[in-house]
This record gives C-alpha cells, sequence and structure tokens, in this order.
C-alpha cells in the first residue's frame, strides 16, 4: 500500500506521523529520484478530498506540506550541488545531478534560463524530467543561492498546486478514495513516463 494513504488520515494522533511522513517523503523525492513525488501528492488529495468533514482544510495542508517539501528539497539539493561547482574537484552530488541532466535537455534549459529566467524554473517543476537539467543550467551559470530559491517558491506552489489537482480530479470521479487513488497514480506516472516514450520514439524513426 502507497505511504500515503497515511497521510491524510481520519484519526488525529495518526496525523502527527502522516503528515510529516509526506513532507520527507516529497523531500527526499526532490534529492534522489526513487520516491514518485508527485504521485505522493495526487494520492495524498485523493484521500483529503474524500474526508468531506474537513476536505478544505486537509487538502490546504496536504498543499503546503507538499510545497515545502518540494522547496526544502530543491534548495538543499542546490547547495550540495553548488559545493561541488565551487570545488576543484567537484562532488558526488554535482556529478549525480550531470548523470541525470542529458545534453539536449541542459543546452535548451541553458539558451532558456537568460530570456525567462523565472518562468523557466516554474515549467521545470511541472514538466517530466525537467527540474533537473533547469537546476544543472543554474548551477553552471553560478546563480546564486538566494536568487534560485526566489524562482524556486513559485515553482514549488504551482507544481504542489498541479497534482493536488489530479488528485482532486480522481477523488471526484470515483466513490471509493482507493479507485480515486489508483487512477490518480496511474495518471501521474504516465504523464512522467510519455517523455522518455517519445524520445524513444523518435530516436526508432
Amino acid at each position: 500500500m502507497l505511504p500515503v494513504l497515511a497521510a491524510v488520515p481520519a484519526d488525529p494522533a495518526q496525523q502527527a506521523i502522516g503528515y510529516p511522513s509526506l513532507f520527507l517523503l516529497v523531500l527526499i523525492g526532490a534529492l534522489v529520484p526513487v520516491v514518485p513525488t508527485g504521485a505522493l501528492v495526487s494520492s495524498a488529495a485523493v484521500v483529503a478530498f474524500h474526508r468531506t468533514d474537513t476536505a478544505p482544510f486537509t487538502l490546504l495542508l496536504v498543499f503546503a506540506v507538499a510545497s515545502l517539501g518540494a522547496f526544502l528539497g530543491d534548495v538543499t539539493l542546490y547547495w550540495l550541488g553548488r559545493r561541488g561547482v565551487g570545488s576543484r574537484n567537484g562532488s558526488r552530488w554535482l556529478e549525480a545531478i550531470r548523470s541525470r541532466a542529458p545534453e539536449e535537455r541542459l543546452a535548451q534549459a541553458q539558451a532558456r534560463l537568460g530570456e525567462h529566467e523565472r518562468a523557466v524554473l516554474v515549467l521545470s517543476r511541472l514538466m517530466p524530467a525537467g527540474r533537473i537539467p533547469v537546476m544543472l543550467a543554474c548551477l553552471l551559470a553560478r546563480m546564486p543561492l538566494a536568487r534560485f530559491a526566489r524562482g524556486d517558491v513559485p515553482a514549488c506552489l504551482a507544481w504542489a498546486v498541479t497534482y493536488q489537482l489530479i488528485g482532486i480530479l480522481g477523488g471526484s470521479l470515483f466513490r471509493e478514495p482507493w479507485q480515486g487513488v489508483a487512477a490518480a497514480v496511474g495518471l501521474t506516472l504516465a504523464v512522467s513516463a510519455a517523455p522518455s516514450l517519445w524520445r524513444r520514439m523518435r530516436g526508432r524513426a
């Protein structure tokens, strides 16, 4: 069962565990690509939506927890990357960021960053596999951490809203929460996989 199904529990005592768990999972997912953070947020939104007695409040909490976790994860990863850029020998974090940024996507991010900095940061969070190339472009341009953080705030807010809306849509289409969770997870995973499938099809063509 997805851990996020306990992220918006009905029991107040369980809430003390559920929301921190969601926060930590989103933060870890921003640092390392092992947690499907979009699917987690959408699933939590489904569960919150079905709690009709406190839905607005729980949805607001999911939004706040998810956006804060994403922001702190992004800023931490950027700070670790900047240490590598400033070091003569680099760092494993910088190399990890480089390994996850295809040259084509990096070149596109570098070309657009100078003209539409904040818009590029926001879109990078919304586009599958777009966050890391843009972050690497910012690192190579030696963008200060504070400047990156200012641009990342609206990016994380927009990201949390988008995936929460996917969850609300899934929750509104099905009577049972687990059905909405399954639909939201399937949709977010399909959106995440679409760019790589498209690149493979273009490569074969």
